[in-house]
């Protein structure tokens, strides 16, 4: 009965491989978003200011930040909770890819999202000039210390827990 119960859990992990295909299709809807941003920015390029054109560019960075972290999600999570990924015969493979761990994979993820939370507050500070809200301003810059704090602490109990072992 035992081998049964942990056999059937074992096999349960498989349950995690449609989040993961689904996470491909929200990348193929992220390259739409971009590719409208991009097509938005290079038609109305010559009408921006030095800010507008800034603004624009920080767009794309933040929806390719976003595009990669979706990658980290698909490629670490994939190989961590479902299976082990076959990269022979793939000369351009990664190394990182069949190395993140756990630990890693919570870094990563974090370090993605303190750089996407720091292009809004960007954002923000550039449109300064604008009549961006200040309660506005200061929640974006609350929510981005707050990540910062964050990912110090993670790093911080990673470290400590390596020590241990």
């Amino acid at each position: 009965m035992e081998k049964l119960i942990e056999r059937f859990i074992f096999v349960s992990r498989w349950i995690m491989a449609p989040f993961y295909i689904g996470l491909v299709i929200a990348l193929l809807v992220l390259l739409f978003k971009f590719g409208n941003e991009l097509f938005h920015f290079v038609t109305h390029a010559p009408q921006f200011d030095e800010s507008d054109t800034i603004l624009g560019i920080l767009a794309l960075i933040d929806l390719a930040f976003t595009g990669s972290l979706v990658i980290i999600v698909i490629f670490s999570g994939y190989e961590n909770f479902v299976s082990k990924i076959d990269a022979e015969g793939h000369a351009d493979w990664p190394e990182w890819m069949t190395k993140v761990d756990f630990s890693g994979l919570k870094q990563k993820l974090l370090a993605s999202i303190v750089a996407i939370s720091a292009i809004a507050l960007l954002k923000a500070f550039m449109n300064l000039d604008r009549g961006v809200d200040e309660k506005q301003l200061t929640w974006l810059v609350i929510i981005h210390v707050v990540f910062v704090l964050s990912g110090v602490v993670l790093a911080w109990t990673d470290r400590l827990s390596e020590k241990n072992h």
